[in-house]
């Protein structure tokens, strides 16, 4: 069964050029044309695109997820790679959480410093972002 380019996007819940893009990308195979140039795309593109949306919902990369994509095209067997590659995303999504959490600490501080300041003072937060000195 061949579908168009708008039924694939609405099956994987994606934006027509989002298509675009990935087939430009090469992440998704180049769709035949019919003779007036329409694309035609099996039923295999909603699985894979599908497959892009959930990985870049992990944080994956495009560059990350045609890895993946490679991966399970090519041998099934290579599931320690694709586990080394989420433990890798995990280790990346630990330091964004410290480092969140220590620019919510700042700026916690940096809105209680506003608070307390009287009405002719500058804003502190203002001045700490001009301050070489700020502490994250």
């Amino acid at each position: 069964m061949t579908l168009t380019i708008g039924q694939v996007a609405d099956a994987a819940e994606v934006n027509v050029q989002t298509i675009r893009y990935y087939e430009r990308r090469g992440l998704v195979a180049a769709a035949n044309r019919t003779e007036a140039g329409y694309r035609q795309f099996g039923d295999d593109a909603v699985t894979r695109l599908r497959f892009i949306r959930h990985a870049q919902d992990l944080g994956f990369s495009l560059k990350e997820i045609k890895e993946l994509l490679a991966l399970r095209v090519r041998n099934h067997s290579e599931c320690g790679r694709v586990e080394a590659k989420a433990r890798e995303k995990i280790e990346l999504v630990a330091r964004r959480i410290r480092d969140l959490r220590r620019i919510k600490r700042t700026l916690e501080r940096l809105a209680a410093s506003c608070a307390s300041r009287r009405a002719t003072d500058e804003c502190p937060i203002l001045e700490a972002l001009e301050d070489d000195a700020i502490r994250i």
